[in-house]
């Protein structure tokens, strides 16, 4: 845990060194312009290896957070006392636990389509694979088995969170048979909307 809070916390450093870097700029560039930047320089490093962060406690996540709410507000030149979530709203941006659940199922959706490395692939099995819940609801609505365990660590893997957060996910969204740029539009259109039930 306490080395997730390192990660955590230097991760939100470098990624404040190159907000204040933009900061010193902002004058001199547009909305979109600034927006693509903070993804390139910023948001992308909150995003890269996120699905490690599942299931930490939401006081882990406080620094991610506030990098994205001050991020937000350098793009469309909100005062600190403006509300942050309307920012948000208007840049497409997910808070940052939803940007974990988003990454998983995505990974999800990809295995289900040969599109990731064969170790991901391994580590999930669909519902419909398995001989004794072929006649179950689980496994006519596009789930994935769920492995159990003992442990508060062992409910992180990918193994066990990956399909939790995709079952959790309607079944049309599921089930259906979109490419998969398709997929993440409509993924994160409902996580906005906060259709899945772990929002």
């Amino acid at each position: 845990m306490n080395s997730m809070r390192v990660h955590a916390s230097r991760t939100a450093q470098a990624c404040l060194y190159h907000l204040r870097r933009l900061w010193s700029i902002r004058r001199q560039l547009g909305c979109n312009v600034k927006a693509q930047l903070m993804s390139a320089f910023v948001l992308s490093r909150l995003d890269y290896f996120n699905a490690i962060l599942t299931g930490l406690p939401a006081s882990t996540l406080v620094p991610f957070q506030r990098v994205l709410h001050a991020a937000a507000r350098v793009v469309l030149n909100f005062r600190p006392q403006d509300y942050v979530s309307a920012a948000l709203r208007e840049l497409h941006w997910l808070p940052v636990a939803q940007r974990i659940d988003y990454k998983l199922c995505l990974l999800v959706h990809k295995s289900s389509r040969g599109q990731v490395p064969e170790y991901i692939s391994n580590m999930l099995m669909p519902a419909v694979n398995d001989p004794s819940l072929t006649t179950l609801r689980a496994a006519a609505n596009g789930n994935y088995i769920v492995p159990r365990t003992n442990r508060q660590f062992g409910d992180r893997a990918f193994s066990v969170a990956a399909p939790k957060a995709w079952n959790s996910l309607p079944t049309d969204l599921k089930t259906a048979t979109w490419s998969t740029d398709a997929f993440k539009r409509c993924l994160k259109a409902g996580f906005s909307k906060g259709l899945t039930t772990n929002i």
